[in-house]
């Protein structure tokens, strides 16, 4: 994180392809696409419109980090790397109080539009920017999140209180080294040298259990490595090296970018493999393949986040890491929701996409849409039975009961014994409703078929027992 270039770049990829992490309506979405769309036209030529424009733009969806960014590079194109001088810090303490005021109700929206206009006056308040981490971390927008986060550490490296706050980001994002570097930074403020060596030593166990786990790459930077042959010594920095030199050779040489970004994901550099492929959707005009390529990577980085989390809090169950769990498990949920939904647009006819997106819309708890979408890949009949149920768990989620007692009915009928498990389930769900509904015969049906296949799967033998007849439970033989 602290390695990053804080030079200002032109940003990444095109923000109108970044679904919304804010319910915006689409007048208000395209006010603030239309703002960003003007700042990098005036960039060049009236940079402080330009920053207003960007302003407007990251303030009004906090959740695009493209917004960000874009507002973050103006800034630093115009300020350089200055600190805040007395005065601006002297001007900051009373807008510092009212972001208080604000994080202490739960106002996160607000903090960040507030932020915004103090970092338009000093870009480089590192307060103000930790704050604004906070607020997009409770908002779940992880993206903005690690973005504020990143100026905080350009703006003041050494800062025991930044440097903790990008620590724990790191690993809860399962990037060890980098928490491990901000410790170390901190290490060297008198007086925490102590707390450090014991973060530092228990990163180091994360970092073990999770290569076990296989969720930080393909090998670590410190991973074992064959021996380098004498006759082809390594290029300054290695391969990433090599890469780097033919990018700066031909900046259009997407190829280089896409396998420097595995390189760099092996080493553990999940952050700055992230920001290659955006500057290779970028050099690419966002071609497709691209695209797709960085969604892919996108979802597996979303997935090993939330493994390393829940890996975390099978260890130690603590509040915050319960808390850390669920905001990921929510933001992989979104995240996947975003690149199903744009899949399903590009490829209306594809139905293993309409049935992916289903499944994580239901995940969501949007059973109405999933509903939809779960009917639209009911045409694919290899999935015929797996998607009944579904759909009848949907329905009874909405409390369709009638609907989804024909769905469970469809996905028994339809589902064998060679997808026993789904057929289990199917199983149950169909009579449990059924006893719901009166319709005990039903019931008994299928919760004995199931009782068959599996006598202790969840309760069945307890509920097989209570829809016995009397004269049943009484007979001794």
């Amino acid at each position: 994180m602290a390695n990053e270039s804080t030079a200002a770049t032109p940003p990444p990829a095109d923000p109108a392809n970044v679904p919304s992490t804010v319910a915006l309506s689409p007048g208000e979405r395209s006010r603030v696409l239309k703002c960003y769309q003007t700042g990098c036209q005036a960039l060049q030529t009236n940079p402080d419109y330009a920053i207003d424009m960007f302003a407007v733009s990251a303030a009004g969806d906090p959740g695009n980090a493209i917004f960000l960014q874009a507002l973050l590079g103006a800034l630093r194109k115009k300020h350089g790397a200055k600190k805040s001088g007395s005065l601006t810090s002297f001007l900051s303490v009373g807008s510092r109080a009212g972001l208080k005021k604000l994080a202490s109700s739960a106002q996160w929206r607000e903090l960040i539009k507030q932020g915004v206009d103090i970092i338009k006056a000093n870009p480089a308040d590192h307060v103000c920017l930790l704050a604004m981490a906070e607020a997009c971390g409770n908002l779940m927008f992880v993206e903005s999140q690690a973005v504020y986060l990143r100026a905080a550490l350009d703006a003041f490296p050494t800062d025991p209180e930044v440097n903790r706050q990008c620590a724990k980001f790191a690993a809860s994002q399962g990037n060890f080294d980098q928490a491990i570097e901000c410790w170390r930074r901190i290490g060297r403020t008198k007086g925490l040298a102590e707390e450090a060596e014991k973060a530092i030593a228990e990163l180091s166990v994360d970092k073990t259990i999770a290569a076990g786990q296989g969720m930080i790459g393909r090998g670590g930077a410190g991973a074992a490595r064959g021996p380098a042959k004498p006759e082809q010594p390594a290029a300054p920095g290695g391969r990433a090296g090599e890469l780097r030199q033919a990018i700066a050779k031909n900046p259009a040489d997407i190829d280089s970018r896409l396998e420097l970004a595995d390189v760099l994901e092996r080493d553990g550099s999940v952050d700055e493999a992230e920001r290659i492929l955006n500057e290779a959707l970028a050099a690419s005009g966002n071609e497709l393949k691209v695209r797709e390529h960085l969604e892919d990577r996108q979802l597996r980085w979303g997935k090993h986040r939330v493994m390393i989390a829940e890996k975390r809090l099978a260890t130690e169950d603590t509040p915050e890491h319960r808390a850390t769990a669920e905001k990921l498990r929510a933001a992989q949920i979104r995240q996947e929701i975003d690149v199903f939904k744009a899949r399903c647009d590009r490829y209306p006819e594809n139905l293993t996409w309409k049935y992916e997106l289903a499944m994580r819309l239901k995940a969501a708890g949007n059973y109405t849409e999933a509903i939809r979408q779960f009917q639209e890949s009911m045409k694919d009949t290899r999935r015929r039975g797996a998607v009944a149920l579904e759909l009848g768990e949907c329905f009874q989620k909405i409390k369709q009961y009638q609907l989804a007692m024909q769905n469970y009915q469809a996905a028994v009928d339809a589902i064998t014994d060679r997808e026993l498990e789904l057929r289990k389930r199917a199983l149950y769900r169909a009579g449990v409703l059924a006893a719901g509904l009166d319709d005990l015969d039903s019931a008994r049906k299928y919760l004995s078929i199931l009782a068959g296949l599996d006598f202790g799967y969840r309760d069945v033998a307890q509920r097989l027992d209570k829809l016995s007849p009397a004269k049943d439970k009484g007979a001794d033989g």
